[in-house]
């Protein structure tokens, strides 16, 4: 599966949930990918506020397939389905909460979440701020992610300092 087949189905998806006015965000790998920190990402990872969780997971329904819960122990997120949509999988989170060291964090989403948009084949995109997924990797221990992102800021640091200087 190409990089544009992934894109494109994501176009498909956003097209119906700006339609439905949902609240959502892309999170994870896919939000890294955006933020040019990655290359790459296999899945797309969509938070929605809780609120609208039952209407996203109708309408991917229409989409794709649902998958069979997995769940993990990790992790006690109200509401997580997979899916997959065109060979595809896609991953929904309303109520996102990590266990580390038996502690439960929540990692709330709402609109206030959503911190900018990317455009994919005409359809707008909200993204999650890339600080809170260094949180969230931090907390599920994937340190390789943390440092990604500790680099990614590092620079986005020493230009905006370059660019205050000139």
């Amino acid at each position: 599966m190409t990089t544009d087949d992934k894109l494109a189905t994501l176009a498909r998806i956003a097209r119906r949930l700006n339609a439905a006015n949902l609240t959502w965000g892309i999170g994870a790998s896919l939000l890294l990918y955006f933020k040019g920190i990655t290359d790459d990402f296999n899945d797309i990872d969509i938070m929605v506020a809780p609120q609208d969780a039952e209407a996203l997971r109708r309408i991917l329904c229409e989409l794709g397939k649902l998958q069979p819960p997995n769940p993990k122990a990790q992790y006690r997120t109200e509401r997580f389905y997979e899916f997959v949509i065109d060979g595809v999988d896609v991953d929904v989170m309303a109520g996102f909460a990590i266990v580390k060291d038996g502690v439960t964090y929540d990692c709330p989403f709402d609109a206030a979440s959503v911190r900018e948009y990317v455009e994919v084949n005409g359809e707008r995109i909200p993204l999650q701020a890339v600080s809170d997924w260094r949180r969230y990797y931090a907390l599920m221990g994937r340190e390789a992610k943390v440092q990604m992102i500790d680099r990614w800021m590092a620079g986005a640091d020493r230009a905006m300092s370059g660019a205050e200087g000139a």
